[in-house]
């Protein structure tokens, strides 16, 4: 098995790994969105309501959320934010990110109900150099899922601590004005 710049080949072919972000390649103001969605099934809300013991009556029972203002059964608010950062993690934070710091201003605008669609997009709202780790930064993300028709389902802003790119470690270029051609 061969080296290619530094990474280990597979039969002499190069290997591609999919990583993240770090936090130089990462510009504040650009929209990065998230593909593909992830439609929402019937077991999803079932298992993550139950695995988390919300037995919320809304997320559970047919027929009683049916008398109920919506008219059906409600979709787990916190799948529905889990989701929205799952979403953003393969192209932003995969192996970059050290650990997330807290989350803010969450908010679910609008219901999701099982057969939507998530769609997601995420803007970093602002960064900066880590005061206490060297090699690390603090990036404040502003997440946004929207369902299949366009509607704002969940907003919220996350900061996490991002690793800095390692001396020598394969980078995405961004051109001079801070916008990847490829970001979305």
């Amino acid at each position: 098995m061969a080296a290619v710049d530094g990474r280990a080949a597979v039969d002499d072919r190069p290997v591609v790994e999919q990583r993240g972000l770090y936090y130089d390649e990462l510009a504040e103001g650009v929209v990065y969105r998230h593909r593909p969605g992830r439609t929402v099934g019937e077991a999803d809300n079932t298992l993550f309501t139950t695995l988390t013991m919300n037995m919320q009556a809304l997320h559970l029972d047919e027929a009683w959320s049916a008398t109920q203002p919506f008219g059906q059964r409600l979709v787990n608010s916190l799948f529905t934010l889990s989701t929205l950062v799952g979403l953003s993690v393969a192209q932003l934070t995969q192996g970059t990110t050290v650990a997330n710091l807290g989350f803010g201003a969450v908010r679910f605008p609008a219901p999701v109900f099982v057969g939507d669609t998530l769609y997601a997009e995420t803007v970093v709202r602002s960064r900066r150099l880590s005061s206490s780790r060297p090699d690390t930064g603090v990036v404040e993300f502003e997440h946004t899922a929207r369902n299949q028709d366009g509607v704002v389902v969940a907003t919220a802003t996350r900061s996490a601590l991002m690793l800095l790119r390692p001396a020598g470690a394969d980078s995405v270029a961004a051109p001079r004005d801070g916008v990847r051609s490829d970001a979305g």
